[in-house]
């Protein structure tokens, strides 16, 4: 299934049955009079976030979407039936903003909740409601009122537990295929991820999802390269893993480590929780691996693991961390 993250779609909701107009014309039968049924209300469009989806694109190849409209009245004073209400799924985590895209008029944060977006029209009164003492006969009756609309777009965030981020060709989708379940494409070049890959981790009768976002680059930010469509699912994740490789010289680690989070910043994530994986350690040596602790972001106190995803070196050390952290309460950990 291909990953969409965003969808422009037009709404329309029911529009309101008619009232009748009719008169009671049985044989045999005195006093007749006015027996004009109601119109039918517009169908309601609602919206249900539900967890078995994870993308939008159910709505790239259908973009206008319309409620069914109230039936007309009949004569018997019979009521036209209503309008059979839209339910919209969309994935935990979409956002519906308005055309503009400033506004956001509803965010999915918890599973299985609906939310009422438009209202169908009301049907129209038939001529028997305005029968009266002065009026016995009224042939008035009523249209149905047209039913609510809008041009919205949905914008989906992934809600994952922990996200991997780092620079392009660093280990990411490795690590993803090491933590958890997922089979993401893996080659030795860059960009290789071209979408979100979902993930999930379990251990015992617990689990975690991970979310594998593409390499970010300088600019990102600013919608340079592929990183910039997907800053915005580091918002959901509880906590980040920063991938970098520690088969590069020191200076340049730390160079990409900065530049990555000055776009972190830009893009206004700072304050999220995050983990330094040192990956590719089978190709360094023990005297490197073992001045990491002299790096200057690990002077900052910056958490870290030194890991290899081609031999599992220090993976299940990452899994046992991250099972404490979200389970335990353990926001730290000694090194």
């Amino acid at each position: 299934m291909k990953f969409l993250d965003e969808a422009k779609i037009f709404l329309k909701a029911g529009n309101g049955g008619s009232g009748c107009s009719s008169f009671r014309r049985e044989k045999y039968v005195e006093f007749g009079g006015p027996n004009g049924g109601d119109g039918g209300n517009g169908a309601n469009i609602y919206f249900k976030a539900v967890n078995n989806l994870n993308t939008l694109i159910d709505y790239r190849y259908k973009q206008h979407f319309k409620g069914e409209n109230g039936r007309n009245g009949k004569g018997d004073n019979k009521k036209g039936s209503d309008g059979s209400d839209l339910f919209l799924k969309v994935p935990l985590g979409t956002q519906i903003l308005d055309f503009d895209k400033k506004n956001v008029l509803k965010d999915f944060t918890v599973s299985d909740e609906k939310f009422l977006f438009l209202k169908g029209g009301i049907g129209g009164r038939g001529n028997s409601r305005f029968k009266s003492s002065t009026n016995r006969a009224p042939r008035r009756f009523e249209l149905g009122k047209k039913g609510e609309e809008r041009w919205v777009w949905l914008k989906l965030k992934l809600i994952a537990d922990v996200g991997i981020i780092g620079l392009p060709n660093v280990g990411k989708s490795s690590l993803l295929s090491k933590l958890s379940n997922a089979r993401p494409r893996i080659s030795n070049y860059a960009f290789t991820t071209l979408k979100p890959q979902l993930g999930l981790l379990r251990k015992e009768y617990s689990d975690l999802v991970i979310a594998d976002l593409p390499g970010l680059i300088k600019g990102a930010s600013e919608g340079i390269g592929l990183g910039h469509k997907f800053l915005s699912h580091v918002e959901r994740c509880r906590i980040i893993l920063h991938v970098c490789d520690i088969s590069l010289e020191e200076d340049t680690i730390l160079n990409n480590y900065n530049m990555i989070r000055k776009e972190l910043e830009k893009y206004g994530i700072k304050n999220k929780k995050e983990i330094l994986i040192f990956n590719k350690s089978d190709l360094v040596s023990k005297a490197k691996i073992g001045r990491i602790n002299k790096n200057q972001l690990i002077q900052e106190k910056k958490f870290f693991f030194v890991i290899s995803c081609i031999n599992g070196s220090g993976v299940n050390d990452v899994v046992d961390y991250l099972f404490e952290f979200f389970f335990n309460n353990i926001d730290e950990k000694k090194i």
